[in-house]
């Protein structure tokens, strides 16, 4: 684990109410922010190459966005099957707390609607469009 992924763990590990903490060299961002929108304000900010990110969860959607921004290394505390197999396609270090077959919606009743926005998508740019599409459906309810 580099410095850097290790201050992304701690500062997600620190306080329950950061979902997505960011380092690269000096700089930590963090984010108390719900779903995959703090992720998807990445792809459209800096250039992340290096940088090193820890999650809470990271699905297929997040590990696209992952791939899309060039972050180099993932901590995810837990990460689905598919998420993996993103991740590894695209170079991307990653360790995980628990690994799980899906990511299940928030009622649990079943599958997470990013992950079921990107299910049939290996394109990363297809599956960001596919993200945008079903976080602003979500959105006007």
């Amino acid at each position: 684990m580099t410095e850097e992924l290790r201050r992304a763990k701690e500062a997600l590990d620190a306080d329950t109410a950061v979902t997505l903490a960011v380092c690269r060299g000096d700089d930590l961002t963090v984010s108390r922010e719900k779903g995959i929108k703090p992720l998807l304000k990445l792809t459209q900010g800096d250039d992340l190459r290096n940088a090193s990110a820890a999650d809470r969860i990271v699905g297929k959607a997040a590990a696209m966005l992952y791939a899309l921004t060039g972050v180099e290394e993932v901590f995810a505390q837990v990460l689905s099957e598919q998420g993996r197999t993103v991740l590894k396609r695209y170079g991307i270090v990653y360790e995980y707390g628990t690994l799980t077959e899906n990511i299940i919606n928030r009622a649990g009743t079943g599958l997470c609607p990013m992950e079921e926005a990107v299910k049939d998508i290996d394109d990363l740019k297809e599956a960001l469009a596919a993200i945008k599409a079903k976080v602003a459906a979500l959105a006007k309810g």
